[in-house]
């Protein structure tokens, strides 16, 4: 196997990990080598965390990531704890803490020492949060304290990190535009670089020292999660000239970053109508060579306020099928409120959903295999074998509680339809003599 030379601690992770690796995902090798090689794959796992690693990128199976953190409104650490724990229950692959109130450091190390899957941030909200703290202007980050940033989360042993790279003085000012944009820049990263861009009349600090991040990232095997601080916020906006503009930016540094032996995955659209979808996806893949595509949602409707999650998943499906590698779920809070730990369980499951339904579509082993199980459970009446062969067990035991001594379920009773065509002889409430 070829692994980069240069990154010394990817190469110790995978080492060690490669047997367990291969067996979860059901791949060679080989295979896995070679994607990391060619960069059509990551492996989330910085050795000071110590989790778990996590290996990003078809074939392997499409992962889930969780958002969790705080808000100036919504400042609970103990909240967080709750949220993190129904993520893992809820089967997330990896957690991103998106804090942006309260002792950041604090709360990430609390995350990082009680997750056991890998951690992802985005520096820049640490360095806004520090400027608000002290009644200054986020404008007023220096570039050297974004590259100390970096290196401090690092150290902590963040796995992941968002890195708003590709967003230039052109991009952010044509996405301003007036009338250009039903909804402007999103991202709020990207809102954060282009306020400073914009104060400045200066290009992007995280572009300008982007050699000094991939640096910092090799020592640490940190996956840079290149943002899409340009990525559509309203259907309407999806495909437009400022998110291309960042797109290309996204290729050139995905490419440079495989050049330094520095593992990079590409984040991608927000809101895209569903006819849409497969073009963007496979568009993204193509000019960004093939790097891991980070994908939030989809959404495939702006018009689901409280149901997002379902909008998401439904726009996530597709972008599974259409070479999507990672899913960042949304829960029933987005653009509402902060979730709770029950949003962030239905934002994980339905994005599990979405990615199983877009596996069976490739027909991955692995997914067909679990439907089949559900199949072979149904036909039998056997409510344990679905429990196992479900995504959300706990949702089977819940819901089939009240009649679990019932062999069919609640909706048909004796009605049942498999029991209805049963050999003659099978106890029944009717006599077919």
């Amino acid at each position: 196997m070829s692994l980069p030379a240069d990154n010394t601690a990817l190469a110790a992770i995978l080492n060690r990990h490669l047997t367990s690796l291969c067996r979860e995902e059901g791949l060679s090798p080989e295979t896995i080598a070679a994607g990391l090689e060619r960069g059509s794959m990551v492996l989330l796992g910085n050795p000071a965390h110590g989790a778990a690693p996590v290996l990003i990128g078809q074939p392997a199976r499409v992962k889930v990531n969780a958002n969790i953190g705080t808000s100036p409104l919504c400042n609970s650490a103990e909240s967080e704890r709750q949220k993190l724990a129904a993520a893992l229950e809820a089967g997330t692959d990896t957690v991103m803490d998106l804090s942006i109130a309260g002792d950041l450091k604090a709360i990430r190390r609390s995350i990082l020492a009680a997750c056991p899957r890998p951690v992802g941030t985005v520096p820049l909200y640490a360095l806004a949060r520090r400027c608000a703290d002290a009644g200054k202007d986020p404008a007023r980050i220096e570039p050297e304290e974004i590259f100390e940033e970096v290196e401090r989360q690092a150290e902590q042993g963040v796995d992941f990190m968002t890195v708003h790279c590709g967003l230039t003085e052109r991009g952010a000012a044509r996405a301003d535009e007036q009338g250009a944009r039903k909804l402007g820049i999103v991202s709020r990263g990207g809102s954060l670089l282009a306020r400073w861009m914009k104060a400045r009349k200066k290009e992007n600090p995280f572009l300008e020292g982007y050699d000094r991040i991939l640096d910092i990232a090799r020592r640490h095997n940190v996956v840079l999660s290149l943002g899409d601080g340009l990525r559509p916020g309203a259907g309407a906006d999806a495909g437009d000239e400022a998110q291309w503009e960042e797109v290309v930016m996204l290729g050139r540094l995905a490419r440079q970053g495989l050049a330094a032996d520095v593992q990079c995955m590409v984040e991608g659209p927000g809101h895209v109508p569903l006819h849409l979808v497969r073009a963007q996806i496979e568009s993204i893949k193509t000019v960004c060579h093939g790097a891991p595509l980070y994908v939030l949602g989809p959404l495939a409707a702006d018009t689901c306020p409280g149901h997002d999650h379902i909008a998401g998943a439904i726009g996530g499906a597709l972008a599974v099928w259409s070479g999507a590698d990672f899913l960042c779920c949304l829960t029933p809070a987005e653009h509402l409120t902060l979730p709770d730990q029950e949003d962030v369980r239905a934002g994980v499951m339905a994005s599990r959903l979405a990615a199983q339904a877009g596996e069976i579509a490739l027909g991955r082993p692995a997914a067909l295999r679990r439907e089949q199980a559900m199949a072979e459970a149904r036909k039998n009446l056997d409510w344990e074998g679905m429990r196992r062969a479900a995504l959300d067990p706990a949702a089977v035991l819940a819901r089939r509680a009240p009649h679990a001594h019932e062999e069919a379920c609640a909706m048909c009773g004796d009605f049942c339809a498999v029991k209805m065509l049963r050999p003659q002889g099978t106890p029944w409430l009717f006599s077919l003599d």
